[in-house]
């Protein structure tokens, strides 16, 4: 997002955690809600176009969305939708990704709630692990000919007994309704969100053998020093590496693995 989105986003960002941080919102609902309308407002171009339309007072399309979606929803879903419509947008798929991103981040925050954001984190991390090894598992997940209630049929036989029931949700909601993403760039961003909800950046750890506790401990805080901000470790194993450690922090990465020193020095010696 750019210009008027981006700051009509923070904008509703900062009304979610408001409107979160009372414990008689029930965040997990107020997901389903804001799901709801935003797969509503991805099919019905016409109608997102007209409440994104800026000619139209805010009040108006405020007023429209009140009537479409009372009833149909919570009340707290209504005030931060007809917020979002007096809003400006550079586009109108944005308010859509927005309401999207805000679901995302009312379970995350439910999550956080029972205490299960650490959890959630790793196995949506995990997941992408598994998905991007098994080619088998990610055909059935992206097949287009495939119903979303088949789909979600086989979310529940992976992850009902293994995850945590808001990675079960998030990733449902993903595969079920994609709307344009890939499912790779739809875990990263799920990764993303639920690091911000600590305020922590991720880091992708690959190692030739698991690290110990103290390992782990002695790079989190080498890392959140470097970076200046807390640091979640997503961890994975790959002998390939060879000893040592490459670790990834966004588009950065910083290599430490023997493979790659090996690596580097033949691409001297080419050179």
């Amino acid at each position: 997002m750019h210009g008027a989105s981006r700051e009509a986003l923070a904008t509703a960002r900062e009304r979610l955690d408001a409107l979160t941080d009372s414990t008689s919102v029930d965040a997990s609902r107020l997901a389903d809600d804001l799901a709801s309308v935003t797969a509503l407002l991805d099919r019905e171009v016409s109608l997102r176009r007209v409440i994104t339309d800026p000619a139209q007072s805010g009040d108006a399309k405020a007023g429209l969305v009140g009537r479409l979606l009372d009833g149909q929803v919570s009340g707290e879903t209504v005030d931060l939708v007809s917020g979002l419509v007096r809003s400006r947008w550079s586009r109108s798929r944005d308010l859509v990704d927005a309401l999207e991103e805000l679901a995302d981040v009312a379970d995350l925050t439910a999550a956080q709630r029972a205490g299960t954001l650490d959890d959630v984190e790793d196995e949506l991390f995990r997941f992408g692990r598994i998905t991007s090894s098994d080619t088998g598992l990610r055909a059935a997940l992206t097949d287009r000919t495939a119903t979303a209630a088949a789909k979600e049929q086989l979310l529940s036989t992976l992850l009902s007994s293994r995850a945590q029931a808001q990675t079960t949700r998030l990733v449902t909601r993903l595969v079920t309704r994609p709307r344009g993403r890939s499912l790779e760039a739809g875990l990263e961003s799920l990764s993303k969100l639920a690091a911000e909800r600590r305020d922590r950046m991720v880091a992708i750890v690959t190692s030739a053998v698991p690290l110990s506790d103290q390992q782990k401990q002695r790079l989190g805080a080498s890392l959140a020093k470097l970076y200046g901000r807390a640091m979640h470790l997503n961890l994975d194993v790959d002998p390939a590496v060879l000893g040592g450690i490459r670790v990834q922090v966004g588009d950065e990465i910083i290599n430490g693995g023997i493979a790659d020193r090996i690596d580097e020095a033949s691409r001297r010696m080419a050179g």
